[in-house]
């Protein structure tokens, strides 16, 4: 199994974590504006904090593209899926608890990606 899909989503994935993990660092209260979340310049750390997650699965993702072993493969999506998953999941709660409905929208994102990684991980033997 060449799991040909599933590298070519981490390719995909990796360019979308550093995209993010970059404004994040340059531009810190943009992300978190569009969901109504507003950042005063002493609460930049929280976003440079994300910003290092988000290299870092950024970094993840293009090597695990790479990865020929199918059990390697599977333990970095499964990495992923969990990242995203719990994110997910933290973001509802944030939401119930007063975050803007466009919040909802990052949420519906992380279920589509968790979705693709699950699907593309099973295995097809």
């Amino acid at each position: 199994m060449d799991h040909k899909g599933l590298r070519a989503l981490l390719v995909v994935h990796g360019f979308i974590t550093a995209a993010a993990g970059l404004v994040l660092t340059i531009a810190p209260s943009l992300i978190p504006s569009v969901v109504g979340i507003y950042l005063a310049p002493s609460a930049y750390v929280l976003a440079y904090l994300l910003a290092g997650a988000e290299f870092g699965f950024s970094a993840l993702s293009f090597g695990g593209s790479r990865l020929t072993d199918a059990r390697a493969l599977r333990l970095v999506a499964w990495t992923c899926i969990v990242f995203h998953a719990s994110s997910g999941v933290l973001e509802l709660y944030a939401y119930a608890h007063g975050a803007s409905v466009a919040i909802v929208g990052n949420v519906v994102a992380r279920a589509v990606i968790v979705g693709l990684l699950a699907y593309l991980t099973r295995d097809q033997a």
